[in-house]
């Protein structure tokens, strides 16, 4: 038939004889023959043959019922020809309405009835809605009864689409309620490995959608879902809640009005009385929904507004509660009001309106400061569901009646001693300076100064860090009164503390007011303004000769950084930050650098490690979100003044000497260490702004972190090397200057007084070279695999697995445009972990310990899903592991084992014996880290089968008695939180 030598007719024909048989069975398999034919086959056929087939099978259905499965198929089959003549539609489905009883067929049968059915809807809508309400009736017998899921997620959808698509209900909007509505609330567990794959809450969904589908259901599904909120069980409660909420969305006044005492009642009930939270916040949504409805429900003059009636019982019911803030009523009433008021605007004046002066009123009656907080903070939730409709009305709105008495609590709660009650006033504070036009320019004076208070000299901590949040949220609305008041004020109070004598609260408040200007600078005019006071504490703190100086630096380079990763979404800011900030850090590093090369003693302060390392995320931050243009522009300087000593573009360019930090001689150490600020720059720079001179600059580079005496520098180069040859394009050029790094790393690694300066570098080229999966890759770190045997070295290359495989914080991640291949862990981990195994199974006893370091880093950073399926493999390594004497080696080990004692516990339940006895040896280990990581281990334990832990329990419990007199605090927390776990172990309820 397919391939056109035949028609379906002749196939007919062909197959009389069986067709006509006395025997059923032998009829059954005619048709089935047929059947499956036809759905092969079914495009090709032409409108006359359709209508003969169509005029069988509807004949068909009167026959015996072991022929009905094959005579549906065929049906299904036709169904879906495009050349089904008008009216044969509606003739198949009276002939499977009168004579099939669908609920007495197989599972699949009836799915296939179901089919033909939602074939038909798709494509012969108009010829269906001519049955009008007989076709609903019809439908309504054949899916009375229905138990299978898989039927049932199709039967729904039709039920959506007869409702969705307008069909005639008629007289059986009832029996379609009924027929769908006794599934709820679905109860449906799935069986174990179900090839069906269908979950309870798909279910759930379809079902639904079908009783929120019309308004129609309403008098028949708000009383049942008020009886099933009255359940018992929660996920009957959870299901009504829901259905209620997605009803609201498509409901009017007309039919909630009859029902609405009862379904607040329900919901008040469930909000005061429920332990879940789950149900206490879908009665808090559902009411949100009641409200929203209503509120939508349009007004003609002779209705009763059944919006202010329904809040006005809410307001009966909970208002007084709001009196009594020590009581257990207080938060559900407030939670219901604010539910029920953030569902419009109209809802939200009249709640407010009653309530809001009421807390005001109780905030001065109750004179404690607990007390307080708890009206402060109903205050505030009503506060924040204002700031959803923006602009302070002035005609409607409660709250500007009421300005006056809500700014004089706020403010006194920022002058409370509480701390807990200042924190809830600074939110306050910063949602009233949210909403526009609700704060007068005096308050706002009032309001900064209140947060310079307490950003800088309040005693604790948390309310100073909250003050400068506030600052940098209310900062972007109101730039002019932050940079016109809010920075002078700290200037002059930075300038002052630098003055006078030092000591440990001047130290403090320095410190306080660096991050007040780092924290206000959220607008491109505040930065405009904070940038150069930043810049001139840290020229006074270079020319400064105290022994704090470093630290100093320090704290001026970590607001600078803040300040750095505030303006990066905003390009002008971002490009007037860089070309403020980067020349200016760069020229104070020079000149210290060559004052050292020339006077030792000055400018020491910038070439500290300490500081280079502070400095260098603010310039990196400077730089990673500049535009293309922009970035060659600032790299066009940059590269030349490291390579040629081309100073003209700093700030201040008369230096004492030349700066040639990549040439030879020993008074050029501290020009070298400034390589640490090239590497921040050119390593931050987007993957297509090309770099002057890269090539001269890479072997510059090279040759210094293979040479240099200084750690830090040679460190510094070798990362700044890796993380250009990182971006580098693929070819020849690349191909070369690898090429280059082996041929000088390979002798350095043999012998010589630079082997752990060539390990450095193979380590950080290695990384450079796995992330983006370059072939090299895999020949370096057999290189580094091979050195895990090197008695010098192996300790450091061991370690080196752990910088292979974590994120880098200043070069080679994302953040700073490297080129990171996902997965790249599991595929270093498919390559290299056998090799470490039998590396370790062959080497001598003196260098085993290397290997475990080694696999215990790379198993630690990767993804735990990963490592559970290697697990059998691996284990008896990891235990072996928790012997050796290294502590590196025990704690890496035991942080890896902790997430997998949870996630893989019948794995790990298999080796308990071994696992208790290394745990609990190690509890008593003479490293501090190492005691608390075994004690987790301990307590993770009692994760696995109860049954395989009861043997240990004695034993566990009296070995952790001794961890509880350890002198350190947090491992007598951990000993006391894991010796609980096995106390309770077994107990009932568990």
């Amino acid at each position: 038939v397919k391939d056109g030598s035949w028609t379906v007719l002749q196939l007919v024909e062909a197959l009389g004889s069986c067709l006509e048989n006395t025997d059923p069975r032998m009829r059954g398999r005619g048709i089935q023959l047929l059947s499956q034919a036809l759905l092969q086959c079914y495009s090709l056929l032409q409108e006359k043959e359709v209508l003969h087939l169509v005029l069988f099978y509807e004949n068909r259905l009167q026959d015996h019922h072991l022929v009905i499965p094959s005579v549906l198929q065929g049906l299904r089959a036709l169904s879906m020809c495009e050349v089904l003549s008008p009216g044969l539609a509606v003739s198949v489905l009276k002939a499977i309405f009168q004579e099939v009883h669908v609920q007495s067929l197989l599972q699949l049968d009836r799915h296939t009835v179901y089919s033909i059915i939602t074939n038909f809807m798709g494509t012969r809508e108009e010829e269906l809605k001519g049955l009008g309400a007989d076709f609903t009736f019809g439908f309504i017998q054949m899916m009375d009864g229905e138990k299978d899921p898989r039927n049932l997620l199709v039967a729904f959808q039709i039920v959506r689409d007869l409702i969705a698509k307008n069909y005639a209900l008629g007289p059986f909007v009832e029996e379609l309620f009924e027929v769908t509505s006794c599934y709820f609330p679905i109860d449906f567990t799935p069986p174990p490995n179900d090839p069906h794959g269908i979950q309870r809450e798909d279910l759930i969904l379809s079902l639904r959608a079908v009783l929120a589908s019309t308004p129609q259901f309403a008098e028949f599904l708000l009383p049942l879902l008020i009886e099933k909120m009255d359940s018992d069980l929660q996920s009957a409660k959870l299901d009504s809640l829901q259905t209620l909420t997605a009803c609201c969305a498509i409901y009017g006044q007309k039919e909630l009005q009859e029902f609405l005492p009862s379904l607040w009642s329900s919901l008040r009930r469930e909000v005061f009385q429920t332990a879940s939270e789950k149900v206490e916040a879908e009665c808090l949504a559902a009411l949100h929904a009641l409200s929203a409805c209503l509120s939508r429900s349009v007004l003609s003059s002779d209705t009763e507004d059944l919006l202010d009636s329904f809040l006005s019982s809410i307001l009966q019911d909970c208002r007084h509660h709001l009196c009594e803030p020590d009581m257990k009523l207080v938060w559900p009433s407030a939670k219901l009001l604010q539910a029920a008021a953030g569902a419009s605007l109209r809802a939200y004046h009249r709640v407010t309106r009653s309530v809001l002066p009421l807390l005001l009123e109780q905030y001065t009656k109750h004179p404690q400061s607990s007390q307080r907080r708890t009206i402060l903070e109903m205050l505030l939730g009503f506060l924040e569901l204002q700031q959803k409709w923006g602009h302070v009305e002035e005609d409607e709105s409660s709250l500007l009646s009421l300005q006056a008495p809500i700014c004089s609590v706020v403010f006194s709660a920022l002058t409370d001693p509480s701390v807990q009650l200042q924190l809830v006033g600074i939110r306050a504070l910063t949602v009233l300076g949210s909403l526009q036009g609700f704060l007068s320019p005096s308050n706002l004076e009032l309001v900064v100064d209140h947060l310079i208070r307490l950003a800088l000299h309040e005693e604790d901590s948390q309310s100073s860090e909250a003050a400068m949040e506030a600052a940098g949220s209310l900062a972007p609305i109101y730039p002019k009164v932050f940079s016109g008041h809010m920075v002078p004020r700290l200037e002059e109070e930075l300038r002052s503390e630098w003055e006078e004598e030092s000591s440990r609260d001047h130290c403090s408040l320095q410190q306080r007011c660096l991050q007040a200007l780092a924290a206000v600078s959220t607008h491109t005019s505040i930065v405009r303004e904070t940038v150069p006071v930043l810049l001139q504490h840290l020229r006074k703190v270079q020319k400064g000769s105290e022994a704090r100086n470093a630290q100093d630096v320090v704290s001026v380079c970590q607001s600078l950084h803040r300040l750095a990763l505030q303006c990066q979404q905003d390009a002008e800011g971002c490009w007037y930050y860089h070309q403020t900030v980067v020349p200016c850090l760069l020229g104070m590093a020079v000149q210290a650098a060559t004052q050292e090369s020339t006077h030792p003693l000055l400018g020491k302060a910038l070439l500290e490690e300490e500081v280079l390392a502070a400095m260098v995320p603010v310039i990196s931050a400077a730089t990673t979100h500049l535009s293309p243009e922009l970035a060659a522009q600032s790299v066009s300087h940059v590269v030349p003044l490291f390579l040629d000593g081309e100073v003209s573009f700093l700030p201040q360019n008369s230096f004492p000497c030349s700066f040639q930090p990549f040439q030879d001689g020993e008074c050029l150490e501290a020009q070298r260490r400034l390589v640490a600020l090239l590497m921040a720059f050119v390593c931050s720079l987007p993957r297509n702004v090309p770099i002057p001179q890269q090539e001269r600059l890479l072997q510059e580079l090279l040759a210094l972190s293979c040479s240099c005496n200084c750690p830090f520098t040679a460190t510094t180069a070798a990362k700044c090397f890796a993380g250009l040859v990182n971006k580098h394009p693929v070819g020849q050029q690349l191909d070369e200057i690898l090429q280059l790094a082996v041929n000088r790393m390979e002798p350095g690694l043999v012998e010589g007084p630079h082997r752990t300066q060539a390990l450095t570098l193979l380590l950080w080229v290695t990384k450079a070279l796995v992330l983006r999966y370059h072939p090299l890759s895999a020949q370096l770190t057999d290189k580094l695999l091979g050195l895990l045997g090197d008695t010098e070295l192996g300790p450091a290359a061991a370690d080196g697995f752990s910088l292979l495989m974590a994120e880098s914080p200043d070069v080679l991640h994302k953040g700073c445009h490297a080129d990171v291949r996902i997965m790249f862990r599991q595929r270093f981990f498919t390559d290299n972990v056998p090799k470490l195994v039998q590396g370790f199974h062959g080497a001598s006893p003196d260098v085993k310990a290397n290997y475990l370091k080694g696999l215990s880093h790379v198993l630690n950073h990767l993804p735990k899903p990963v490592l559970v399926t290697e697990l059998p493999t691996l284990l008896s390594l990891l235990l072996e592991a928790l012997s050796c004497s290294d502590r590196v080696v025990q704690l890496s080990t035991l942080s890896c084992l902790q997430p997998l004692l949870l996630e893989a516990p019948q794995i790990m339940s298999l080796h308990v014996d071994t696992l208790v006895t290394k745990f609990l040896s190690l509890t008593s280990s003479p490293t501090m880290a190492v005691r608390i990581a075994a004690l987790r281990c301990a307590h993770a334990l009692t994760s696995l089968p109860t049954t395989v832990l009861l043997p240990y329990k004695a034993r566990v419990i009296r070995a952790l008695a001794k961890p509880l007199d350890d002198k350190k605090r947090l491992v007598r927390k951990e000993a006391v939180a894991a010796r609980g776990e096995w106390f309770l172990l077994g107990s009932p309820g568990r």
